[in-house]
């Protein structure tokens, strides 16, 4: 099993710690393998920002992502800029709030969720990230729930440990509530707008 996947968005929502918690929960917490590159924008925050992981249960050869399997966009840009590395058939999630779709989705299955409203209701839109990371999970099935939860509590500092597992906890109920609805909700749980017939 060689899966590609990248999560992008904009400096500040944790993008590469999302990343991180995913590709360590794989190589560490499952016994797998895992490569990670990153790169952001020259602002520190409200730039771009990106990481690819090329995650397998044997050693990677080659470490940059080419043909996404899942791309993660918590931005409109990130949208527009990594959709089209994802293969046909391939996954999108979204910040349902964040990311209006367009016909570049419509070859994907696009699954949803409001992060930044759940991480504010949690008390801390920093978590956001953490809530994407539990929703990946259930969505995919790629990352363990257990082994992402233990990279979780290695990545995060103790005073937000606590908070940062109810955030992965209601991104993966989330993820759980949302499949459960059925496939033709879940395989495009988000309108793509068609074109207008002419």
């Amino acid at each position: 099993m060689l899966k590609e996947l990248r999560i992008a968005g904009f400096g500040g929502q944790g993008v590469i710690l999302a990343a991180h918690i995913l590709g360590r929960a794989v190589s560490i917490h499952e016994g797998g393998y895992a490569t990670m590159t990153q790169n952001y924008g020259p602002e520190a925050r409200g730039g771009a920002a990106s990481a690819a992981l090329v995650v397998s249960d044997q050693p990677v050869l080659y470490p940059y992502a080419v043909s996404l399997d899942v791309l993660v966009a918590m931005s409109s840009e990130a949208y527009t800029r990594f959709v089209p590395e994802v293969r046909e058939g391939g996954m999108l999630l979204v910040e349902e709030d964040l990311v209006p779709l367009d016909q570049k989705a419509q070859h994907l299955r696009v699954y949803g969720i409001p992060a930044t409203r759940l991480a504010e209701e949690l008390g801390k839109k920093m978590v956001l990230n953490v809530i994407m990371v539990g929703f990946f999970c259930a969505i995919t099935g790629i990352v363990v729930r257990d082994a992402a939860m233990k990279s979780v509590k290695d990545a995060v500092p103790a005073r937000f440990l606590d908070l940062n597992l109810k955030a992965f906890e209601r991104g993966y109920e989330y993820g759980v509530e949302l499949l459960a609805k059925g496939p033709a909700k879940g395989e495009q749980q988000m309108a793509v707008p068609q074109e207008a017939e002419v």
